[in-house]
């Protein structure tokens, strides 16, 4: 049996494979958002993790005094969230390496004429056929296929972006929600400081005759009142903390203190210079790809209704003349029917589809922007209002009438009501304070830029 035709009928089909091959996508990485880029994020290794080795690994929980950079820093490197998508984007490209594969050729044989009556009682009559065939795709299908992948893995990128800047905002909201909440206790404290000083004034002026002993009563309940809210202050505080530490995956916050400037305000941009930006925010910017993506699906589904053809090519042995022979064939499916109609017309509508979400996510973060931008006004001008006007006469008027209320000058009652008016002043200029950081941190992530660097761009996008 002679087969020595065979390496070159191997190496012919392999041509027509390498002929059909096209190159693969080159790698997608989207340029960082100016917000947060000079601190590192977790990227995913290009091998995969067993999992003995992913099995969860205790986070190192920062101590003493944290500073946002900190915390954030820990977040983008340990964030659970910002880590799965990051393994997203490994297995996104293993998909378009997978889609890029070429199918492997088959092998056949098959023997005729033995194992009947006289003369094909054995195999000295036999024909044996052993033959190579290869799929060929047509309508460049391969090449669609690696290019609708690749953008599956670009909008994969975006989409880690999109967490990135998420994880980013969501960090800092805590780290303010933190701050506030030490202002809070500091405050409580204070108010609880006054409030036994007050007590300890009310007595003696009760044992002295000087006043009736219901002031002591009014005292002593205002001492106990301030030392629940003092005690409910710090519980919060705890809270506020452990949610932060639960954003780089700890379980509760050993951190002793958040330090920040959180009494620094700056007077906002204008709101044409805001709105300059906010075609850096990932999930507007993601839309080219996505809409870029779908058409590639589309062009694929199109692609699909052109047959694809399977080459053969082989060798026929005569055993009865020990002779042999070359054969060839092809096969080709006959298109009498459509059979991927519905699922290109399914393309086209996904196509429109996008386009009218593409139009929502505009208007939904152009309208998110413009609440986030008044808020911030809003909080502005309060807290300059009360830093000129409201605290300084309250704190003024509560002097006079502690002082007052020593001398006998003023009732227990109007120092009361002064201490009041100048603990909810201050606590009120502790949530504008939290407002104005909370509405600046929220138009830094849908502008994808950092207020300072809006204010001092020279150009507006």
């Amino acid at each position: 049996m002679r087969v020595d035709f065979l390496p070159p009928l191997m190496a012919a089909l392999l041509a027509s494979i390498i002929v059909c091959m096209s190159p693969g996508a080159e790698a997608f990485q989207p340029s960082h958002s100016p917000l947060g880029s000079d601190i590192s994020a977790f990227k995913a290794s290009g091998r995969p993790i067993d999992k003995d080795t992913a099995a969860e690994q205790p986070v190192e929980e920062p101590t003493g005094v944290i500073s946002l950079r900190q915390a954030l820093s820990l977040a983008l490197l340990e964030n659970p969230s910002l880590r799965s998508f990051a393994w997203n984007i490994r297995a996104k490209e293993a998909h378009e390496l997978q889609s890029g594969l070429l199918p492997n050729p088959n092998v056949s044989i098959q023997s005729e004429n033995f194992g009947g009556s006289t003369p094909y009682g054995n195999f000295n009559a036999a024909e044996t056929t052993l033959q190579l065939s290869q799929l060929i795709e047509l309508g460049g299908k391969r090449a669609k296929r690696v290019s609708a992948a690749s953008l599956d893995t670009k909008l994969a990128n975006w989409n880690y972006e999109a967490t990135r800047i998420a994880v980013l905002t969501e960090v800092t909201r805590s780290f303010i929600n933190v701050l506030a909440a030490q202002e809070h206790v500091e405050l409580a404290k204070k108010l609880e400081n006054v409030a036994q000083r007050a007590a300890l004034v009310a007595s003696e002026r009760a044992q002295a005759g000087k006043t009736a002993s219901i002031d002591k009563t009014k005292a002593d309940v205002e001492l106990a009142t301030s030392r629940i809210h003092s005690g409910k202050a710090r519980r919060s505080l705890t809270a506020a903390k452990n949610r932060l530490a639960a954003l780089w995956g700890g379980k509760r916050a050993v951190f002793e203190k958040a330090e920040g400037d959180f009494y620094d305000v700056k007077p906002a941009p204008s709101e044409s210079e805001v709105i300059g930006f906010i075609s850096r925010n990932p999930d507007i910017a993601r839309w080219d790809a996505e809409m870029e993506r779908l058409r590639a699906a589309e062009s694929l589904e199109k692609a699909k209704g052109v047959p694809d053809v399977t080459i053969q090519g082989g060798a026929r042995i005569f055993s009865e003349t020990a002779s042999n022979a070359f054969t060839v064939g092809l096969s080709v499916p006959l298109p009498i029917f459509d059979r991927n109609q519905g699922a290109y017309l399914e393309a086209r509508f996904n196509l429109t589809k996008a386009a009218e979400e593409r139009k929502a996510a505009k208007i939904r973060i152009r309208a998110a922007l413009d609440e986030a931008y008044q808020a911030l006004l809003s909080a502005y001008e309060e807290i300059v209002a009360l830093e000129a006007d409201v605290l300084p006469g309250a704190d003024e008027v509560f002097a006079v009438t502690s002082e007052g209320y020593r001398q006998g000058k003023f009732a227990y009652l109007e120092v009361l009501d002064a201490q009041r008016v100048l603990f909810e002043t201050e606590g009120r200029r502790i949530d504008a304070l939290a407002a104005y950081h909370l509405a600046r941190t929220e138009v830094e992530k849908l502008t994808g830029t950092p207020i300072d660097s809006i204010q001092s761009s020279p150009n507006n996008e």
